[in-house]
């Protein structure tokens, strides 16, 4: 094999693993292409949306259903807004509880859909009334420990 035979495969395998890297960061971070199918948007609003991010997955039993498009704060009512796309493959009743779900003790947070009974279904542009805010371990500590310290001043 001469040089230039040599040279054209090392370049040719270093194109393939920066193409596989870019592929894996891409998948890691949650940014490549969307399954390309049709979606619709709906809407939730929450008082505290903890750790939340745009992209960060939509999921109903487990299943990723969607991702969250956008986040905005409504200064009339002092809640956030999340605005969702959803797979057009999935619908959801009206009663569709939307919770703010973390991953294990300290993972990604996502939003969780608890699907209700009702027989009409959410379309476009809908807002799913029923909410959950995200769970903040700060505020759990902080009642914690406040709760401890009343108990120990009653004791005296």
């Amino acid at each position: 094999m001469n040089r230039l035979t040599l040279d054209l495969w090392v370049g040719f395998f270093v194109a393939i693993g920066l193409a596989s890297l870019l592929f894996l960061a891409l998948k890691v971070g949650n940014l490549s292409a969307s399954t390309g199918g049709e979606t619709y948007r709906l809407e939730a609003k929450f008082d505290n949306i903890g750790g939340l991010k745009v992209r960060a997955p939509v999921k109903s039993a487990g299943v990723v259903v969607g991702r969250v498009s956008e986040i905005r704060f409504d200064s009339d009512n002092y809640v956030a807004v999340v605005a969702m796309q959803v797979d057009g493959r999935y619908k959801f009743p009206r009663d569709t509880f939307a919770t703010i779900l973390t991953s294990g003790l300290l993972g990604e947070q996502y939003i969780g859909f608890e699907v209700g009974g009702d027989p009409e279904m959410l379309k476009a542009g809908d807002v799913i009334k029923k909410t959950q805010s995200a769970v903040v371990i700060e505020k759990l500590i902080s009642q914690f420990m406040f709760n401890k310290a009343a108990e120990t001043g009653d004791q005296q």
